[in-house]
Parts: structure tokens; C-alpha cells; sequence
């Protein structure tokens, strides 16, 4: 007599004209897609953002004073004076504030003159 315990359980066979289970495909089937998804998240988000942020530097390096400014709180001033990491900044006349040039958002455009 053939003796089977609890944890000899042998797998049934598939019956005739039943459809086998496809195999699942291996890691390096899933490292592509992951890969290209990766690229695509890079070329798309990150990519553009430190393309921004190159050139949102390279204009605060370039500000001199006399310049009109938009701070990152949405205060607006003249620069005063330039220092290496500060900027000396009028936002009314008679009153100057010291602030970080990374606070610095925006340059002001010029108003076009009226006709």
C-alpha cells in the first residue's frame, strides 16, 4: 500500500486539454521595462529641473546693483549693494534689507516706455 502523509502531498497532473501555466519571465525580463521607465522619468523630470536651476544661478550671479528683484516670498526691492552670498536690497525708500541670494526668484522686467 502506498503510504502519503501530510507533507508528501504530490501535485496533481493536469488534466487532458487543460491549459499549462505560462512560465514567468526571469529578473532580466523585468530589468528592461525598469530600465526604460527610469530613463524616461530622468529625461523628463529631472533633467529639465537642474536645467532650470543651472540658469536660475547662472542670472543670480550675474545681478548687480541697481537691479529690480522678486524674492522667493514675493516681496519686490532694488539691490543696493552686492555682497558674495547676500544682496542689500530697498524694497521702500529709506529702508534696506539683507537677504540670501538664493531668496532671489526673479529680475524685475523693465517697463516698457509708453507711447
Amino acid at each position: 500500500m502506498n503510504e502519503t502523509t501530510a507533507t508528501e502531498v504530490q501535485p496533481a497532473a493536469p488534466a487532458e486539454g487543460a491549459p499549462v501555466a505560462a512560465q514567468q519571465p526571469g529578473g532580466m525580463g523585468m530589468l528592461v521595462p525598469m530600465l526604460l521607465i527610469l530613463a524616461i522619468f530622468y529625461f523628463m523630470m529631472i533633467r529639465p529641473q537642474q536645467r532650470k536651476e543651472k540658469e536660475r544661478r547662472k542670472m543670480i550671479s550675474e545681478l548687480r546693483a541697481g537691479a529690480k528683484i522678486v524674492f522667493a516670498g514675493g516681496l519686490m526691492g532694488t539691490i543696493v549693494e552686492a555682497a558674495e552670498k547676500t544682496f542689500k536690497v530697498e524694497i521702500a525708500p529709506g529702508t534696506a534689507i539683507e537677504i540670501a541670494r538664493e531668496s532671489v526668484s526673479g529680475v524685475v522686467p523693465e517697463a516698457a516706455p509708453a507711447k
